[in-house]
């Protein structure tokens, strides 16, 4: 793979517009509350291969264990290396999408809507006073899944999931400092409380 290509996926991976908020949820089983709030070590499972480029290559995968593991450590867990027993094992999944979204604009006071206006949004048309005219924007969706795996049992107890809008053009630092902000809404929900019933 070319430089090129793994540089545009550093950049494009949650690299997420910057008035874009990062849309996050969790999921985990009921049954093993109490075997990961026991958690204290932790390991790396291996990077999916062959699939996207853009997305599983070694930059993304260095930016997205810093940023889980900044966090993980704030929260007290001890990082083992891949291969060593540990409590529970992280793993990553990515993905780039491509959206379309339509919104309709209505001229009814007899001003243009002009994307002048709208500095993230291209061109629209224009029809007569009163009439609503279709605003469609293509733009790329990136999603960070974060999966956390019972080191005895190989089971998985929770996953968390990062969805945003992607900025066409961003620099590595910015990429890597929203990375840290999705791993950081992601883990605040890590470990999960006890449901009270």
């Amino acid at each position: 793979m070319s430089l090129p290509l793994r540089l545009a996926g550093a950049v494009l991976v949650l690299g997420l517009a910057s008035c874009t908020s990062i849309k996050t949820s969790t999921n985990y089983d009921p049954n093993s509350v109490q075997a990961v709030g026991s958690y204290r070590t932790y390991a790396w499972l291996p990077m999916k291969d062959g699939a996207d480029p853009r997305v599983y290559n070694p930059i993304i995968q260095a930016r997205v264990q810093l940023a889980v593991d900044r966090e993980l450590q704030a929260r007290g867990y001890q990082k083992v290396e891949q291969g060593q027993d540990a409590d529970f094992k992280v793993g990553w999944h990515a993905a780039i999408d491509d959206k379309v979204d339509v919104d309709f604009v209505n001229n009814f006071y007899g001003y243009a809507w002009d994307p002048w206006y709208d500095p993230f949004y291209g061109p629209v048309a224009y029809g007569g006073a009163g009439l609503a005219e279709p605003v469609v924007r293509e733009y790329r969706e990136g999603t960070l899944i974060l999966d956390v795996v019972d080191g005895d049992s190989n089971k998985l107890v929770w996953r968390g999931t990062a969805e945003a809008r992607l900025a066409e053009n961003m620099d590595a630092k910015k990429s890597q400092k929203l990375i840290n902000k999705a791993a950081d809404e992601l883990l605040e929900d890590f470990p999960p409380e006890p449901r009270k019933e």
